[in-house]
């Protein structure tokens, strides 16, 4: 699927099954695609860890097309006490760290899916 937000097209891979939903990015890179995209079952407040990633990751959460919080570059966690990330929203976008800021990408902004 393909994401525009501001004149950014990203290429996502999409997740929205309970075992998906788990693993997300634990340990993968970005290869193939631009950002994860995970459908929640529900469109409510969402909690994210970094547990087992090898990347540091920007984290969307998105509400009714519009991102309305950014966990801006997550840093991996390979213990068993890893912080949370936490937003509304019934989508989340996870992109590499750092790409929000070097894109210009802020809370208030459109998300079209193509």
């Amino acid at each position: 699927m393909q994401i525009c937000i501001k004149d950014n097209t990203f290429s996502c891979e999409v997740v929205y099954s309970t075992e998906k939903l788990r693993e997300g990015m634990m340990g993968k890179t970005f290869d193939g695609f631009d950002g994860m995209l995970f459908i929640m079952p529900e469109d409510t407040t969402q909690s994210f860890w970094m547990k087992d990633c090898i990347i540091p990751l920007d984290i969307l959460f998105i509400r009714d097309g519009i991102i309305n919080d950014i966990s801006p570059n997550c840093p991996p966690c390979n213990s068993d006490e890893c912080p949370n990330y936490i937003g509304d929203g019934g989508f989340v976008l996870e992109l590499p760290g750092g790409t929000c800021k070097s894109k210009g990408i802020k809370i208030g902004d459109e998300v079209d899916y193509l």
